[in-house]
């Protein structure tokens, strides 16, 4: 997908509803009528010599606890999509260039599981879903898991903030001495790092590892267990804030689940006041659908939005 040209910021706001921190979890939100464009197709998104550099905007350390510190870029919604002073335009930008912080509470829930020795990524195949600033996915890649994947609603996110993100923080474990090229494009990589871009109904067409469908109908209908060789561990923070999209999340995440010793780690706001979502309506529909275990790993109430939760699922 390549980028198009930036829009005057006063038709970008007249052509696509705007939504701030309101409508995810900071207040009411006033409901738009207008109808949602098509997604964009899904895409794998490999970097070239110029994206895959260290970002072009100021790094910026994230301090994730005692001894564990992150880079990242920070890039303007105008510069990318031409939308000014907004967090998501459904359809269009689904909130990617934004540090949210249930990104920064999985990354430590999963240090902390890393040292009680409940979670190992070394060697893991492992998915981050709606990526944006791709920290968890990074951290994994820090900890020695042999492939990381990264999606995101947005190509252009991919390109101008997860990319950079992913070489400025992984370029000495990957042993780069050039930009980061993905395993397609280049032997020298000791991980497999992709990006792909796409709708949650179909990026499943893309990703590597996916279970066929024989092998979910035998563990949703509690028959012979199959065995699937999809992703060891999969990570998401802040996905689930729009109910309408709950249900496409969880049947991507079967279809992606190593059967039987895969894991999913959420982390998200236990509500989102305006669009309806939040990590207790999917953990309710986890539940309804009886699968997959449930476990709350923490509950963060620090005042800086509203309580955030962090769960991990596993298949019974």
């Amino acid at each position: 997908m390549q980028k198009s040209n930036v829009p005057n910021p006063a038709k970008a706001e007249q052509s696509y509803p705007r939504f701030s921190l309101s409508s995810l979890g900071f207040g009411a939100a006033a409901p738009s009528k207008d109808p949602l464009p098509p997604p964009p197709p899904a895409v794998e998104v490999l970097p070239c010599e110029e994206e895959s550099s260290e970002p072009k905007s100021k790094v910026e350390p994230i301090v994730i606890d005692e001894g564990l510190t992150l880079l990242k870029g920070r890039v303007s919604t105008f510069d990318v999509f031409g939308v000014a002073n907004s967090d998501l335009v459904p359809g269009k930008y689904e909130g990617g260039l934004k540090l949210w912080e249930g990104s920064l509470d999985l990354v430590k829930k999963l240090h902390s599981e890393i040292e009680e020795g409940v979670l190992m990524l070394r060697g893991k195949r492992v998915l981050e879903l709606g990526c944006g600033h791709g920290l968890p996915g990074i951290f994994a890649g820090l900890k020695g898991a042999a492939v990381i994947h990264f999606q995101d609603f947005n190509a252009e996110v991919l390109r101008s903030l997860t990319i950079p993100n992913v070489t400025v923080n992984l370029k000495k474990e990957l042993n780069q001495q050039q930009p980061l090229l993905t395993s397609k494009t280049s032997t020298s990589i000791t991980a497999d790092v992709r990006f792909f871009a796409g709708d949650w109904n179909e990026i499943h067409q893309l990703l590597p590892y996916v279970c066929s469908a024989d092998q979910r109908k035998a563990t949703n209908g509690g028959l012979e267990e199959k065995s699937c060789d999809g992703y060891d561990v999969i990570l998401m923070a802040e996905t689930v804030y729009a109910l309408s999209s709950l249900h496409c999340l969880y049947e991507l995440i079967k279809r992606c689940m190593h059967r039987p010793s895969g894991v999913v780690y959420m982390a998200g706001k236990k509500h989102y006041f305006g669009v309806g979502g939040g990590t207790r309506q999917f953990v309710n529909l986890v539940e309804e659908d009886g699968i997959l275990t449930t476990c709350l790993l923490a509950e963060v109430a620090d005042g800086s939005s509203n309580v955030r939760e962090v769960w991990k699922f596993m298949f019974k």
